[in-house]
């Protein structure tokens, strides 16, 4: 298994992609290429106490990056030497199995859509992270890639989630739940009310474990396995949680630094205290898979430490061996608004 690493992208780069790259070849076995100025990253291992390329790690030499002030949606063809382009352009030759990037999210999904092109029949891709929740963690679909969503995309984003929460998250028949202001199928826009009831549809022909519209306190309660949403609640959702986190955290530290005794009660819960930090240490997660794109992409976080990087590098190989994107690949045709008003048109003559 290998996995290309846009070594330029995001805001440690390169000593944080080259440093996460050096301990995923350590530790998982897997091979790595670096895609960056060869110079720099040659210094850079350098600098980290590696004089030779270990087994496992490869150098492709890319002269450009693409910066935050790049226009992300035309960046990636102006700099056709820029790590990103080139990076994914070995992906699309066949030179790795997944590629990873923190850099700008703009410019990854331009990129990705425009250059690895999106699976045949799928009308966006959406990034798809996992957020906290009380059941383990829930595929969040769509986070930010698409601010403006028809009912078709997100029934697309329904089974893609499933599709996502069965082979990667290991759950058997996922629930899937529409994000919505309540749980009545009258409530939302336009856009949430003729969702619902594709996802009925789907629901009913057996392609998806529809349960409902679901709120977003039972969304991080743990309800549901995946949340379906347009880009924008999606993110506003997203930020929230993380931001919630930071603050209970915080408040939490705090409170256990008040006084000898409760920094003795913070001894006796220190288990506890790990497995929340755990719970919301994006870190350990890694990135966010970009769903619907014919070859696994891992968007990492733009401020990615060597830890995240090595994990996001992890998604990625794990993606690419869930055989996700042969599941959506085959099922494409039950994805489209068309089918669904088919079929419930066949459930209303029977």
């Amino acid at each position: 298994m290998k996995v290309i690493v846009d070594a330029m992208g995001g805001d440690n780069a390169p000593r944080s992609n080259v440093q996460g790259a050096l301990n995923a070849v350590k530790k998982y076995g897997v091979d790595v290429v670096l895609v960056g100025d060869g110079q720099i990253l040659l210094e850079c291992l350098k600098g980290l106490g590696v004089e030779n390329l270990p087994k496992g790690l490869e150098i492709v030499h890319a002269g450009e990056v693409i910066t935050m002030e790049d226009d992300p949606a035309t960046a990636f063809r102006r700099k056709k030497d820029s790590s990103l382009t080139v990076g994914l352009e070995l992906l699309n030759g066949g030179a790795g199995d997944a590629f990873v990037s923190a850099g700008s999210t703009g410019a990854l999904l331009s990129a990705a859509t425009l250059l690895t092109k999106r699976v045949k029949g799928i009308r966006r891709a959406a990034l798809a992270p996992v957020v906290p929740t009380g059941n383990g963690g829930a595929v969040l679909i769509d986070c930010g890639a698409n601010a403006e969503c028809t009912p078709e995309y997100l029934l697309q984003f329904a089974y893609m989630g499933s599709f996502y929460a069965q082979k990667v998250l290991g759950r058997q028949a996922p629930k899937v739940g529409l994000l919505n202001i309540g749980v009545e199928p009258s409530k939302g826009t336009g856009l949430q009310k003729e969702t619902y009831l594709l996802l009925e549809e789907a629901d009913r022909s057996g392609g998806l474990n529809f349960v409902g519209n679901v709120e977003a306190r039972e969304a991080v309660e743990g309800t549901v396995d995946v949340i379906v949403a347009d880009g924008y609640a999606g993110n506003i959702f997203l930020k929230t949680v993380e931001g919630a986190g930071k603050l209970l955290g915080r408040q939490m530290k705090g409170m256990f630094k008040k006084n000898l005794l409760t920094k003795l009660a913070a001894v006796l819960v220190k288990d506890g205290i790990r497995e929340f930090k755990a719970l919301m240490d994006a870190d350990a997660v890694g990135g966010t898979a970009l769903i619907g794109i014919s070859k696994p992409v891992i968007k990492a976080h733009g401020s990615s430490n060597e830890v995240a990087i090595q994990n996001a590098i992890r998604q990625g190989f794990t993606l690419a061996q869930s055989g996700l994107i042969d599941d959506i690949t085959a099922h494409v045709g039950y994805m489209s608004m068309e089918r669904e008003k088919m079929c419930g048109e066949s459930v209303e003559k029977s």
